[in-house]
């Protein structure tokens, strides 16, 4: 295996973990399940939400059926970004896949295990809230595939400069 995969997957490795392990204490010492919420700071709570379906509420799983249908399509994705990683070169690209896979593994394992992925991120600003409540994995999803984003968008490779024909 290169070092470029390696590393790729080291970063899906560690943002599983960190995933997994703030969510047990949010659930464990921390009882957040039982407390419902804890204030931190003004502008950040932690609070608890059971999140039954993806991002912003699509694809709500109200029943056994739908759950393991959403865990089958996430897992679908999350096989796609492996593929994609392991097939990928470009380091920063590499980074990103490996933090979109950590996170989907991260939520993917939440919704086999309890039924429903485990938020508790609340970002406020008063009342308002510009973001639902997350977790580690939705905001390493969505850190690597703004990356993603922005590199398909903003970096250019170089071409080879085109030959001039006189004819």
């Amino acid at each position: 295996m290169n070092a470029t995969r390696r590393f790729g997957l080291l970063i899906a490795l560690a943002v599983f973990l960190l995933d997994q392990a703030i969510k047990y204490l949010v659930t464990g010492p921390l009882a957040l399940d039982q407390v419902g919420q804890i204030v931190l700071l003004p502008i950040f709570n932690l609070t608890w939400v059971q999140n039954y379906g993806v991002s912003m509420g699509f694809l709500t799983a109200d029943s056994e059926t739908t759950r393991w249908a959403l865990v089958a399509l996430t897992a679908a994705i999350g096989t796609g970004v492996l593929v994609w990683l392991w097939r990928e070169h470009n380091r920063h690209d590499v980074i990103a896949l490996g933090l979109v896979l950590g996170g989907a593994a991260g939520n993917i394992l939440d919704r086999v295990r309890f039924g429903y992925v485990v938020d508790f991120l609340d970002l406020h600003i008063g009342e308002f809230r510009p973001f639902l409540v997350f977790n580690v994995a939705d905001a390493a999803i969505t850190i690597g595939v703004l990356i993603l984003l922005l590199r398909a968008l903003f970096a250019r490779q170089k071409s080879e400069p085109a030959e001039n024909v006189n004819a």
